[in-house]
């Protein structure tokens, strides 16, 4: 199970403005061959009442290092997860995955309240 995704007081919440926060090391694990994924993860949004705390949110990807899941999965379920946890005005998550064989893939997957 991951750790919780730490949140706090947006210090601005009357305000419409963008955090945009890049996690250019996340991995996870092909679950047909096993072999490790390697990519991107970008996150842009706009908080409503709360903001992401940073380190708890590096934990919760690091979470996803041995876990056997899809591009297309993964990235929607981080977007899941970090909106049921900041609940966000808006939300993009964007999986920009290392090419592999010949082939990249980029997942992106949004949030609008």
């Amino acid at each position: 199970m991951p750790p919780p995704i730490e949140t706090f007081p947006n210090p601005k919440p009357d305000r419409d403005y963008e955090i945009a926060i890049d996690c250019p090391e996340f991995t996870s694990v092909c679950p047909k061959t096993g072999l490790p994924d390697f990519g991107t993860i970008r996150i842009t949004y706009v908080p409503g009442d709360r903001c992401l705390e940073l380190k708890a949110l590096k934990y919760y990807l690091l979470e996803f290092r041995n876990r056997g899941i899809f591009y297309e999965q993964v990235t929607n379920q981080i977007l899941d997860d970090l909106v049921a946890s900041c609940a966000p005005r808006r939300m993009t998550v964007v999986g920009d995955f290392t090419p592999r064989g010949g082939i990249k893939t980029v997942v992106t997957a949004r949030y609008e309240r």
